[in-house]
């Protein structure tokens, strides 16, 4: 990875490195300015984040409109039991209420146990690893170890069987393959700290992000050649983040917003391309190709 992409990447995160820059979920989130609001809202919104953009804030909103103005102070008198029946009819795509129901319960739980999900993270993270993978894969297996049956009643298996609920959607695991999109999407928001991330959590490094892998920033990624890898997962995206990190080794995923809405900007490939052309980057592959054929 050659040092003349960065400034073009740089200019690129400049540009969308303000809060109304693209729609985009992180915006819900900003609006709370208490850190415990921000870390909750952040969860819920991430957790829902995959589909369309106009149905993920439309799902995001219909949660939150009855978790009220507080939902730190909700998500703390929860009861999976009680307050169930409140999200009834709330449905994102394959995920149901009580799949929504089971998440802020596991949420409770990790407050009351560790004060935050942030205290309970840090119980599986490493500061001295390479990256995040060992504690997103920790915080997940943990996570599906606490109680559900108050969310699922008898459809609730024993610890460590209960892989076919639908919470276990939102906690993957990277020893399993998965690219944890959306997880790492709630590490980027809460870790690092510009004009869009909010950078509520103080104890995990923003070095040790792994990029939130979706469609748009493989195309792009691809593109790029920030990767060798063909096949979405955790290696491609461990890979593209490598990539950025010669470019900031402190903060490599600084650059997964602009990437992932130009993405999104330019769906199709010969638009995108046209796009990174007129960026200079194109020109940069072909001088790269050139050099390397000398």
């Amino acid at each position: 990875m050659s040092c003349e992409l960065k400034p073009v990447l740089d200019r690129l995160y400049a540009d969308f490195n303000y809060p109304d820059s693209a729609t985009d979920p992180i915006q819900i989130v900003r609006r709370y300015t208490k850190d415990d609001d921000r870390e909750v809202v952040g969860f819920v919104a991430a957790s829902l984040a995959f589909g369309r953009v106009l149905s993920v804030l439309q799902s995001i909103e219909r949660v939150l409109a009855v978790m009220g103005p507080e939902p730190a102070a909700y998500l703390r008198r929860f009861d999976a039991r009680r307050d169930a029946a409140s999200f009834d009819g709330i449905i994102h795509r394959w995920t149901r209420s009580r799949d929504i129901v089971a998440l802020l319960w596991l949420m409770r739980q990790m407050t009351d146990r560790a004060g935050s999900v942030e205290g309970f993270f840090l119980e599986g993270y490493d500061a001295a690893a390479e990256d995040v993978e060992g504690a997103v894969d920790s915080f997940s297996t943990r996570a599906m170890a606490l109680d559900l049956k108050a969310a699922y009643g008898r459809m609730a298996r024993p610890s460590g069987s209960g892989r076919a609920l639908g919470v276990c959607y939102f906690f993957p695991r990277p020893s399993k393959g998965s690219a944890c999109k959306r997880l790492n999407l709630f590490l980027r928001w809460m870790v690092r700290r510009d004009a869009l991330d909010l950078g509520v959590w103080r104890r995990v490094s923003p070095a040790k992000l792994i990029v939130p892998l979706d469609t748009h920033v493989i195309r792009v990624g691809r593109c790029l050649r920030l990767t060798r890898y063909t096949s979405p997962g955790w290696r491609m995206a461990r890979d593209i983040t490598a990539s950025l990190r010669t470019l900031d080794p402190d903060d490599p995923v600084k650059y997964d917003y602009a990437l992932c809405h130009l993405g999104m900007r330019h769906p199709k490939l010969p638009t995108l391309k046209a796009e990174l052309a007129a960026l200079g980057i194109e020109d940069f592959r072909q001088r790269r190709l050139q050099k390397r054929r000398a």
